[in-house]
């Protein structure tokens, strides 16, 4: 019977050794949940035409990680925009945690360069942001910059966190990042850790029209202690 159990204790010390470890990158982390919307299209998006395209695989966006305990810190959070006077809809609904791509989840804001903002309250580790600009039809938005501050009229302290404005229409500087297609997976930008107060997302129209649209925003931090 000892021989017995001896041999178990081996087997299982020797199940231990071959299990992989952790890459030593994610040692500390937690896959991101983020709770996604109904798909309002399927199959791969035809007849959009645009130079700086990401490549369009079809595959879901796989498990992001971040560090544990991050939570979601911007549900309910006050939300300004560059248009006074939405079009359709209203601010709060870009934080409003409600995503479905059909109409009344939407708020749409005028032509030309628009941002919305949202403050959080005070500054904090950002370690990720979801955009849903408009997902019930496939398009693509142009201008598409997220940047970060503790100055809420962004004129000092600014952190770029996405760009891909690459012949800087919006004159906020050429961006190295890729256009991409929206669809209810929403787009994720990883703010690698920078402490901000301030989030704003720009954009510039789309493929589909010259309006600029949010379903939701979502930025994931750890909270401030």
């Amino acid at each position: 019977m000892k021989k017995c159990l001896s041999f178990i204790a081996l087997f299982g010390l020797g199940l231990a050794i071959l299990a992989p470890a952790a890459p030593a990158q994610d040692q500390g982390k937690e896959v991101l949940k983020i709770q996604l919307p109904k798909p309002m299209f399927v199959g791969t998006p035809k007849n959009i035409r645009t130079p700086n395209l990401e490549t369009v695989t079809g595959r879901p966006r796989g498990p992001f990680m971040v560090p544990a305990g991050t939570v979601l810190l911007s549900a309910g959070k006050p939300v300004t925009s560059s248009d006074k006077e939405p079009v359709i809809g209203e601010v709060s609904y870009v934080t409003d945690g409600k995503k479905s791509g059909e109409d009344g989840y939407y708020v749409e804001l005028g032509p030309m360069l628009q941002w919305v903002q949202i403050d959080l309250g005070k500054p904090q580790e950002l370690t990720a942001i979801v955009a849903w600009h408009y997902h019930s039809q496939a398009r693509v938005y142009r201008d598409v910059i997220v940047q970060v501050s503790d100055d809420k009229d962004f004129i000092s302290g600014v952190a770029t966190v996405f760009n891909n404005d690459h012949d800087n229409t919006s004159g906020l500087g050429a961006g190295k990042d890729k256009e991409y297609i929206e669809t209810f997976d929403g787009k994720l930008f990883d703010p690698k850790g920078v402490k901000a107060r301030y989030v704003r997302l720009y954009s510039g129209g789309n493929t589909s029209n010259d309006m600029n649209h949010y379903v939701e925003v979502e930025v994931y931090g750890l909270p401030a202690k």
